[in-house]
């Protein structure tokens, strides 16, 4: 089932209210697991000196964590988030809004993302006739914020509440425009920016999204 909108119910309202952040209640060891696989992911492709696709991977994921803190701040300030995960559908939740095991795939994405993109990432489609075409870059973040955005509303459909969708302004739409296409943006284009650029901008991503954890978590804001 689909749910592509946010119904404003009161069980919506409920489930939000009964969530536990940083709980180990649910906890097991496929935290453990989960968190071998990202290693190896990044190990191999450091190993195979593969830096391009890193970068696509630390660019996307910190960008997600910018999201997921500002997502918590919206919760705290108005009393529901835009979205959230449940207490029942993970093994431990980081952020209202995001479990371990939903985070881990985004430490993943923008890796994934990169490597769908030829090895020449200045191909352009659609070039025939004298046109200009269109960015493979840009072709790859369009098929993979609307794949993620559509997962997302199987998600919110989920018995166990995987996703939970408060707003009724909130849904597949503004998730796709606001969320993912800027997601994807990072992973597709940080890696060709010119190194020094692509350095900074890195740096101060983490730099802000560590920063940040770091004042809100001990304020109880987050």
């Amino acid at each position: 089932m689909f749910i592509f909108w946010g119904d404003g119910s009161q069980e919506a309202k409920s489930l939000v209210d009964s969530i536990v952040v940083r709980s180990t209640e649910n906890f097991n060891w496929t935290f453990i697991f989960i968190l071998a696989v990202v290693f190896y992911v990044y190990w191999t492709e450091i190993h195979n000196k593969n830096y391009k696709a890193v970068y696509a991977g630390l660019a996307l994921y910190g960008v997600h964590w910018l999201y997921e803190i500002a997502n918590a701040v919206i919760g705290h300030v108005t009393g529901y988030p835009l979205w959230s995960v449940s207490n029942a559908s993970t093994t431990f939740i980081l952020l209202i809004g995001v479990s371990w095991e939903l985070s881990m795939m985004f430490s993943l994405a923008g890796i994934i993302s990169y490597k769908m993109m030829p090895q020449d990432t200045s191909v352009r489609y659609f070039t025939r006739g004298g046109r200009k075409g269109v960015s493979c870059k840009l072709v790859v973040m369009l098929e993979m914020a609307a794949l993620f955005a559509l997962f997302e509303s199987f998600l919110a459909g989920t018995s166990n509440h995987s996703f939970i969708w408060v707003y009724r302004w909130w849904g597949v739409l503004p998730v796709f425009v606001t969320t993912y296409i800027p997601f994807f943006l990072a992973s597709n284009y940080v890696p060709d920016w010119e190194p020094k650029k692509r350095k900074t901008f890195l740096i101060c991503l983490w730099g802000l999204v560590a920063l940040l954890l770091a004042v809100l978590i001990p304020l109880g804001v987050i």
